[in-house]
């Protein structure tokens, strides 16, 4: 049974009765209404932390989607599972491939620039100062490229960058 036929809240309840009044309505053919149906599916799966079930829909809408647009979110989507599962790589990988098809998509600029931050923690714990800083150069230009899409986000990474001397701009519009 489909994760929209068994949703039992009433918050979920009203999404998916919108999300089915749109599909309906939606000026498109039937193979991008199947793909944003397993969209919506995963979304909710993963709402929920059920990753697995999110991924099989995600990929799913990624077999049947061919618009560029709609095709970076599904990417973006997976990365975050992965991000959640402290998988970077795969994650990282992900992130990329939404930006190659949308590359104002600030929220993946900014997570690979958390992993890249994280990764700098970790190899400076680890005594390895070289590689944290270029991991931290790393995070940094991708936190640029971020606040330039959404100035008005990001502001840890805005403080971040002006502290760490990585960045002498205050304002990034």
């Amino acid at each position: 049974m489909p994760r929209t036929q068994r949703n039992d809240n009433f918050i979920d309840k009203s999404f998916t009765v919108m999300a089915d009044l749109i599909l309906k309505v939606l000026p498109t053919n039937r193979k991008s209404k199947v793909a944003f149906a397993y969209y919506r599916d995963g979304m909710a799966a993963q709402a929920d932390g059920e990753y697995a079930e999110a991924l099989e829909n995600y990929h799913e809408a990624l077999t049947l989607e061919e618009d560029p647009n709609d095709r970076s979110y599904i990417l973006y989507n997976i990365g975050l599972i992965h991000t959640s599962n402290g998988e970077h790589e795969p994650a990282l990988k992900y992130y990329e491939q939404a930006l190659e098809l949308n590359p104002r998509l600030p929220q993946a600029l900014n997570n690979i620039a958390v992993i890249y931050h994280y990764q700098g923690e970790q190899a400076k714990e680890a005594g390895k100062n070289e590689e944290a800083e270029a991991l931290y150069d790393q995070a940094a230009e991708y936190w640029k490229r971020a606040i330039r899409i959404a100035p008005n986000n990001y502001i840890e990474a805005q403080n971040w960058l002006k502290t760490t001397g990585r960045s002498q701009l205050d304002i990034y519009f």
